[in-house]
This record gives structure tokens, C-alpha cells and sequence, in this order.
């Protein structure tokens, strides 16, 4: 089966559209109460790989539903006008997902250059996952 456009095209174009945040300028959002780090990628990765301390997770199935004040599972924090920065493992799932939420009207959002495993081999800060009450 041929496809019309394939992932790495999708990847590109949408590389295009967004805002990139090098590693050490993010790491200096950490310090930032205007800035939310939203990890996309599935629980399972988070519990195996840990995560950015404090960063939300927000799976990548439910993002929109989340962003949006619409639905009936929009998280106020998505509302709260502040610096969105998505990541996933290897940035790909995450400028998807922020060219997604930049369609949608997400007013400060990018995405982590390289993805979480370019943030653990540049050594940075790593928070096991909060376990749920």
C-alpha cells in the first residue's frame, strides 16, 4: 500500500509550522511558573524512563479533548494561558501534537528539541513518575 504523505513528511511539515525549544533554554523554563511541561508519551514510559520534574503528563490519545474548553474532559490548566512546552520520547509525536494544538488556537505552545532522550543524555534534571492517590 502506498500512502499519499508518510509520517517523516508529516514530521517535516509540521517542523515547519512550530516553535522548537533548544534543550537549555527549556531547562530554564523549569524555573518558570508561566511555563507547563507536558509529556505526551504513554504512562509505560514515563514509569520506565522517568520525566521532566513537575512536567504534566497528558497522553497523547487525549490531548485535544483536554486543550479544548468544550469537552467534557478539558483540564483548567490547558486554560490558564501559559507557556505550553509538549514532549515525547524523540520529538516526533510531540510536533505533531503541537501543530495540532497550534491549528486549534493553543496560543504559547512548542515543543522540546530532540524529546525527552535528548534531555536525559544532555544530563538534565529527571523526576520518577508521581505515583496516583
Amino acid at each position: 500500500m502506498k500512502l499519499k504523505i508518510g509520517y517523516q513528511e508529516l514530521i517535516a511539515q509540521a517542523m515547519e509550522e512550530i516553535e522548537t525549544v533548544p534543550l537549555l533554554q527549556a531547562k530554564d523554563f523549569l524555573e518558570d511558573p508561566n511555563t507547563v511541561f507536558v509529556d505526551i508519551r504513554d504512562v509505560r514510559e514515563l514509569e520506565r524512563e522517568g520525566m521532566i520534574p513537575n512536567a504534566l503528563h497528558a497522553p497523547r490519545g487525549m490531548l485535544e479533548f483536554w486543550v479544548d474548553p468544550d469537552s467534557p474532559y478539558f483540564k483548567p490548566i490547558f486554560g490558564e494561558g501559559k507557556r505550553l512546552v509538549l514532549y515525547c520520547a524523540s520529538a516526533w509525536r510531540s510536533a505533531l501534537a503541537t501543530e495540532t494544538l497550534k491549528r486549534m488556537g493553543v496560543p504559547a505552545v512548542c515543543h522540546l528539541e530532540g524529546g525527552f532522550t535528548a534531555w536525559k543524555k544532555a544530563d538534565l534534571p529527571i523526576a520518577t513518575k508521581p505515583q496516583k492517590s
